[in-house]
């Protein structure tokens, strides 16, 4: 799941639900989510992973308004 994760491009995002049918189990976008909130490697960009209904979900790193600012951030220098 970490691959396809650090595969987002900066700017781009993915969902929880997208990455879970990448990996192979489109049931498991909840557990995409758990696993997730454990990554403390800065090299995966699990701020490029929302939710399906387009809101940003959690972040360990300062919250969903800090994860909105790295994207936005990341959209305008892409």
């Amino acid at each position: 799941m970490f691959a396809i994760v650090k595969k987002i491009p900066k700017g781009k995002t993915l969902t929880y639900a997208e990455v879970a049918r990448r990996v192979g189990n489109p049931k498991a976008a909840r557990a995409v989510g758990a696993v997730l909130r454990t990554n403390y490697d800065p090299t995966i960009p699990c701020h490029r992973v929302i939710r399906t209904d387009g809101g940003m979900g959690g972040y360990k790193r300062g919250g969903a308004a800090a994860k909105h600012k790295i994207l936005t951030e990341e959209r305008i220098r892409s």
